[in-house]
């Protein structure tokens, strides 16, 4: 059996595409280790089953381990730069998540790249609090932004690098604190309008890049850190943007499709 698949990517953070009446409920999360493997599969952070709307698509996430996720907000702009793709007259759309609906605009289309801004919605939960992880006590910033985050706020003795990632991600992705497990970013306030980060996705490990991992570090460093609410968020796989207001986080960077195939089922 073939099915449909798509591959497209923002700043390095990949997802595949799969139309959902083409899959088994029951079968979606083995389908999506499968696919998402990088060595037997396709290769992706995840899986995104979609079915078009009128306004857009609605869309089921799946992390490459199979664990079903809310909302990603690089997938939702991957999947939007898809719909448009196939319907080019369509500058504002609606992508239906199971964390809610996410309204997208159409900023600027470069080549294959697509720019879109997201209205992500308003994070919720956000304080500070203390973990015991990895051996020693963490402060944190814990939030929603349609799915659960933690954030690290670097400083004097908390360095922002790869060997701090590793040590602190996984311990605080399965804290016993997050029963549904967590996304962590080790942020870096670089200046008021400018963030670096780094990230552990819950279900997948270290990314590129992370659109609800920006959104959340962006508010953690305004909340926390010092920095504006309208700031640069810099990560492995490139720069994205944040601004944090009263009508809630507007996420703007580009998406990429890469791929269209099918896959032997």
């Amino acid at each position: 059996m073939l099915i449909d698949v798509a591959k497209a990517h923002a700043y390095g953070n990949d997802f595949l595409f799969v139309p959902i009446e083409q899959t088994v409920e029951e079968q979606r999360p083995a389908l999506a280790r499968r696919m998402c493997d990088r060595h037997a599969g396709i290769g992706a952070d995840g899986l995104v089953l979609y079915a078009p709307s009128d306004a857009g698509a609605d869309m089921t996430l799946f992390n490459a381990d199979g664990g079903e996720a809310e909302v990603s907000g690089n997938a939702v702009r991957c999947l939007a730069a898809l719909v448009v793709r196939e319907r080019p007259g369509l500058a504002n759309l609606v992508v239906v998540t199971a964390a809610g609906a996410i309204p997208l605009r159409v900023l600027e289309r470069t080549g294959q790249q697509m720019t879109l801004e997201a209205l992500m919605g308003t994070p919720t939960g956000l304080c500070q609090r203390s973990l015991e992880a990895a051996g020693e006590l963490v402060e944190v910033v814990q939030l929603s932004v349609g799915n659960p985050q933690c954030i690290v706020l670097g400083g004097p003795n908390r360095p922002v690098n790869e060997a701090e990632l590793h040590r602190l991600g996984p311990a605080l992705a399965t804290h016993p604190e997050f029963p549904a497990g967590s996304n962590v970013e080790l942020v870096e306030v670089e200046s008021a309008s400018r963030i670096r980060i780094l990230i552990w996705e819950r279900g997948v490990g270290p990314t590129e890049a992370s659109g609800t991992g920006a959104c959340a570090s962006a508010v953690a460093a305004a909340a926390y850190g010092g920095a504006s609410r309208d700031v640069d968020v810099v990560s492995p796989g490139g720069t994205q943007h944040v601004s944090w207001t009263d009508d809630g986080i507007r996420l703007t960077g580009w998406a990429e499709v890469v791929m269209t195939g099918h896959w032997h089922a």
